[in-house]
């Protein structure tokens, strides 16, 4: 689960982690009572969406006045803000964030993300702060410093005092940027947070180390755990298709193809959507309906396919092992009965009770395209398309 900057920011600041001062806004109104608020002569405005890259897509504004700073808000709030993230449908802009603009003598990238391979968190830093962290590495991979943590001990200060004297902080500022790392590694246990991302981390003209921009990633399986946390979550800013899984307990992830996929297992749903490329064909999601997958089920799988208008085939391909084919092959003769599903639709199944399930599917006449093998699926979800077109 993804946070807005400014609740980022609010979670640093509770574990003393410094921040400029800013405030929330819903109006151009509010945009510039807050402005007067913070005081000083310049301040930053900036969208709130669940993505990067916002100040290249014109998502954040520096402003003079207080007028300045209405007309900007005013220019975001409802804007679709469409960066090298968001794809091209972009994200809505509903919240703005305004706050002091700082002066900067440098800036640092800091971010602390798992390393799956090596199985640790990993403290990523560069002193070329402010641009994305695939530019730092594609102009200057020397420039990355990594540490991985070993999790029996966390962060230890010497690990932190290398980092700092790394990325070419002055020897005064490396105490303070040592509290920092151990704030934020102390946050990430605490919370069961996966990725955090500060940057920049200013280093002011007057000698302080400011956290300028924040994002964070939660553990979606550990929010049970911080009621406080879950409460964070803008479904506004979510694939409404993924939005409405989460809700219903399935995992998808929306994509850009055509054929929508139901399968249970993950592995087997990455392998069906490389078999479905390997046809000529491009998958329009992944989506994992579990292992105990009953017929109702696989009709709310039918339903969240379906709901994307680029479909034009589905692909059902079940190995049943702690599920059964005619569990599923009742989903499905449900789903073509109920929702009158205007593409074709390919079965595969296999495993538990694999016959009981064909012959579920062939009694009841519905029309679906039946396949042996993975390779011969994917192969008909492809041609089926054609022949219909």
């Amino acid at each position: 689960m993804e946070i807005h900057e400014y609740q980022a920011k609010a979670i640093l600041a509770d574990y003393g982690v410094a921040i400029p001062e800013g405030g929330l806004a819903y109006s151009p109104e509010q945009a510039a009572y807050r402005a007067s608020e913070i005081g000083g002569e310049q301040w930053v405005v900036k969208a709130q969406i669940h993505s990067g890259a916002r100040g290249k897509a014109g998502g954040i504004k520096v402003c003079s006045h207080e007028r300045e700073v209405a007309d900007a808000a005013d220019a975001l709030l409802g804007k679709r803000l469409v960066t090298q993230q968001t794809g091209e449908r972009g994200k809505g802009v509903y919240r703005l964030y305004v706050e002091a603009a700082v002066a900067a003598e440098s800036e640092i990238y800091l971010g602390f993300v798992l390393d799956r391979s090596a199985e640790r968190l990993m403290v990523v830093a560069s002193a070329a702060g402010g641009t994305d962290i695939e530019e730092i590495v594609a102009r200057d991979p020397g420039s990355i410093v990594r540490v991985n943590v070993e999790p029996a001990v966390g962060l230890q200060s010497f690990e932190a005092r290398e980092i700092a004297f790394a990325v070419g902080l002055d020897p005064s500022l490396v105490p303070p940027a040592v509290q920092l790392m151990t704030a934020c590694h102390r946050m990430i246990l605490d919370l069961d947070t996966t990725m955090l991302e500060i940057n920049p981390l200013a280093v002011t003209t007057d000698g302080r180390l400011l956290a300028l921009d924040a994002k964070m990633i939660f553990d979606d399986n550990a929010l049970f755990r911080h009621q406080d946390v879950s409460e964070l979550r803008d479904k506004s800013q979510e694939d409404p298709r993924e939005r409405t899984a989460v809700d219903r307990g399935l995992s998808y992830v929306g994509l850009d193809g055509n054929i929508g996929c139901i399968i249970n297992g993950a592995g087997l749903a990455m392998a069906t959507m490389d078999m479905i490329k390997h046809a000529g064909g491009e998958p329009a999601n992944f989506l994992d309906i579990g292992g105990g997958a009953s017929a109702e089920r696989v009709l709310k799988a039918f339903r969240l396919v379906l709901s994307d208008d680029n479909v034009e085939a589905v692909l059902v391909n079940i190995f049943a092992g702690i599920n059964r084919c005619d569990w599923v092959a009742e989903g499905v003769v449900q789903a073509l009965r109920q929702l009158e599903v205007p593409v074709p639709v390919v079965v595969r199944l296999s495993g538990t009770n694999v016959d009981e399930g064909r012959q579920i599917l062939a009694d009841a006449d519905v029309g679906v395209i039946t396949a042996d093998s993975l390779a011969e699926a994917g192969s008909r979800a492809v041609e089926s398309i054609r022949r219909a077109a």
